[in-house]
C-alpha cells in the first residue's frame, strides 16, 4: 500500500479568498492599501511568515512584519472557512483511496493547528494518519523531514511514497526526499511544474487516484 502525502492550500482546499481577505485585513491593520488578489495568491507556499512578509513589502521593518504575522493569524483562524472549499473530486477520491488501504497525510506550510482545524471541518481528519504543518518541524518545505518523518511512522519506503501539491515547493519537496510526485494543475501554481518536473502531472484528483488505484 502507498503513503500519500497531500499538500493543502491549492491541493486539497481552494482558501484564496479567505487568505486574500486575511492579508488585506492585516495590510489594513498596518495602515496599508490592499493588494490585489492575483499577486497575494503568488505568495502562498512557503508558509504564514513569509507570505505576511511578502504583503508587507521590502520596506518592512521586522518589528512591523512581527505585528503583521500575529494580526494575520489571529485574523486567519477566525475566518479560515469562511469562503474555502474543497476542490471537485476531492472527498470521494480520498475516500476511495483511504478504503482501498493506502496511508494519507497533509504536509504543508500552513500552521499545524489552523490545518488541523480545517481538514476538521470537511471531514477528513477521520482518514488522514497525520496533519503537519510549517510549525510542526524545524524546517519547511521544500527540506525532506516532512516527508522523512511520515514515511518513518508509516513504514512505507520511498517508491511507495507519493507527495502532490501544486507548486514546485512540493515538486522539490519530493525530489529532496526521493519519492515520486504528482503536480496538480487546479491549484495557485501550476505555472511553476515545469521545474522540478513532476513524475506524474494530473488535471483533477480523481486522475490522480484513478492512477493509484489502477497501480497498486
Amino acid at each position: 500500500m502507498a503513503l500519500l502525502i497531500f499538500d493543502l492550500d491549492g491541493t486539497l482546499i481552494d482558501s484564496r479568498l479567505d487568505l486574500a481577505h486575511a492579508v488585506n485585513a492585516t495590510r489594513a491593520h498596518m495602515e496599508l492599501g490592499p493588494v490585489e488578489h492575483d499577486l497575494i495568491f503568488s505568495y502562498v507556499g512557503n508558509g504564514a511568515p513569509m507570505l505576511v512578509r511578502r504583503a508587507m513589502g521590502d520596506d518592512a521593518s521586522e518589528e512591523d512584519v512581527a505585528e503583521a504575522l500575529k494580526f494575520f493569524l489571529a485574523y486567519y483562524r477566525d475566518h479560515a472557512v469562511d469562503y474555502t472549499v474543497l476542490y471537485p473530486g476531492v472527498m470521494q477520491s480520498l475516500v476511495s483511496l483511504h478504503e482501498a488501504g493506502h496511508q494519507l497525510a497533509v504536509l504543508t506550510n500552513k500552521p499545524v493547528r489552523i490545518s488541523e482545524m480545517i481538514m476538521q471541518h470537511f471531514g477528513l481528519s477521520r482518514i488522514l494518519m497525520r496533519i503537519y504543518g510549517g510549525n510542526s518541524f524545524e524546517q519547511k518545505k521544500p527540506h525532506p523531514i516532512g516527508i522523512d518523518t511520515l514515511r518513518s511512522e508509516a513504514g512505507t519506503s520511498k517508491e511507495d511514497t507519493w507527495m502532490i501539491g501544486d507548486s514546485y515547493v512540493d515538486i522539490e519537496t519530493a525530489v529532496n526526499a526521493g519519492v515520486p510526485s504528482c503536480g496538480v494543475t487546479w491549484g495557485f501554481r501550476p505555472d511553476t511544474l515545469a521545474d522540478p518536473v513532476p513524475t506524474l502531472l494530473c488535471d483533477s484528483m480523481e486522475q490522480f487516484a484513478d492512477h493509484i488505484l489502477r497501480t497498486r
